[in-house]
């Protein structure tokens, strides 16, 4: 099938596209919560009903499990759509605040109200639950939308357009498909909030195209995010923690760990129950596991070759190129000037640097971009405290990887070059809506008090506001 048929280059076509979206928005048929949680629901049952073609369009595109597919992508979104559901009315209600002595006989309010427009653009490590996850939130906080998803996994996004076309109503939810050309048209078109998902490079790019009109951004970026194996971790869980962040989709996860920063004096034993957990997960050949996942595309595929050689791959190191599969590998004698190091692998390669300090740890973590995520192992709750209080990243765990992400009650997001802003559960809802203050004064009143004609103003005020 010749994907590129159904992607759209044409500029009138998409300022047509937007322009519906903004007609339906200004109807009012987004706003009410009986709207809301009908899309919602809608939502819900089409992905249900489509349960066993998004793992196959997923298995097509980047050969997950249907575990994987299921438990990363499907249900991680349905359990999204069931908490923003049972939460959605309380979060709509506006929201009462005190009045100020200087504002007396008044009443204030915050609302709650929806952008207008929101264009959401997918990466394509995890095609379906990073195109509809956002979407959960836009369509909760009364938006239309607009997604785009990734032309690097076109089974899904075929399945993804197919499947909102059979739900919505183009001009509340719709899809379009392309590449780059079709991305940079969407960018000059005047939406109302744009959410991304992707890289820094095209991070960048994305906020100085959404700055040229001011429109509002979220960018869920990456970043080198660090493994830290203290002396004092369980290394047995450790091990099987660590390789589960990075063996789900091939280390293709944006808050993978990244690189592991390893004590000195566990090392060794590290490294061995590393390789006992990859032999667990994914059998003595991972390369022909169907529990473990491939590369995206070629050029992926031969940048992360290209990192194979910048150490010593003492756990694993096989790959192979007709089937776009690289082992899960550890590389030893890796220096923190190494190209492996410096930039986001993104792939099933986990370079160790050993170390013998926690400060050592601390400062060259440093000098580093802040980072999406950190995860840290260890017993010790001075280390855990030192660690935290200290260090600047996204979000993460101790004793655990990837898992944070997971909950609705935690907010995801980056900080610096990691990404700006915040989305799951509340903070969801919060991304898509613009709270708007209102203030209600009465008439039964006046506090003369504050016109300039009244003599005794000056007075008066600096009684009221010292």
């Amino acid at each position: 099938m010749n994907h590129e048929r159904f992607y759209i280059t044409d500029e009138t076509v998409i300022e047509h596209i937007v322009s519906t979206q903004k007609q339906y928005f200004y109807a009012q048929k987004t706003k009410s919560i009986n709207s809301r949680i009908q899309a919602l629901n809608k939502l819900r049952d089409a992905v249900k009903q489509n349960e066993q073609r998004i793992m196959d369009a997923l298995k097509q595109d980047l050969n997950k499990s249907e575990v994987e597919a299921y438990t990363s992508e499907i249900g991680i979104l349905l359990e999204e759509i069931r908490f923003t559901l049972k939460h959605l009315a309380k979060w709509m209600k506006p929201k009462k605040v005190k009045t100020a002595l200087t504002h007396v006989g008044s009443k204030g309010k915050i609302v709650p109200e929806p952008y207008g427009v929101a264009l959401i653009i997918a990466p394509w490590n995890y095609p379906f639950q990073l195109a509809l996850s956002p979407l959960v939130g836009a369509i909760a906080a009364g938006n239309t939308a607009i997604i785009k998803p990734s032309e690097l996994t076109p089974s899904v996004s075929r399945v993804i357009q197919e499947l909102l076309a059979e739900a919505f109503d183009p001009a509340f939810v719709t899809v379009v498909e392309g590449a780059v050309d079709t991305t940079s048209l969407l960018l000059k078109q005047p939406v109302d909030y744009i959410f991304f998902t992707g890289s820094v490079n095209v991070g960048k790019i994305i906020m100085q195209e959404a700055g040229k009109q001011l429109i509002p951004v979220t960018l869920e970026l990456g970043g080198k995010s660090p493994c830290i194996v203290h002396e004092d971790a369980n290394l047995d869980l450790a091990a099987k923690r660590i390789m589960f962040g990075k063996g789900m989709n091939a280390g293709q996860t944006c808050v993978a760990p990244d690189y592991l920063l390893v004590h000195k004096k566990v090392k060794a034993q590290l490294v061995e129950k590393l390789r006992e957990a990859i032999s667990q997960f994914y059998g003595s050949n991972p390369l022909e596991s169907d529990r473990y996942g491939r590369i995206v595309s070629e050029r992926h595929f031969t940048r992360l070759v290209e990192f194979l050689k910048d150490g010593n791959a003492i756990v694993g190191g096989g790959y192979n190129k007709n089937t776009l599969t690289i082992e899960p590998t550890v590389l030893s004698e890796v220096s923190w000037t190494s190209d492996v190091m410096q930039e986001e692998i993104f792939g099933p390669i986990l370079p160790m640097i050993e170390y013998e300090t926690l400060d050592e740890v601390i400062h060259k973590v440093q000098e580093k971009a802040k980072p999406l995520a950190l995860y840290l192992f260890t017993e010790s709750e001075d280390v855990q405290n030192a660690i935290t209080e200290r260090l600047s990243f996204g979000g993460g765990c101790i004793n655990d990887t990837l898992m944070h992400i997971a909950t609705p009650y935690l907010p995801f997001g980056g900080v610096g070059e990691s990404g700006t802003g915040q989305y799951h559960g509340k903070d969801s809802f919060q991304t898509f809506t613009h709270f708007k203050s209102m203030l209600s004064q009465t008439t039964k009143f006046d506090l003369s008090f504050r016109y300039p004609s009244e003599k005794q103003s000056l007075k008066m005020i600096k009684k009221l506001l010292k």
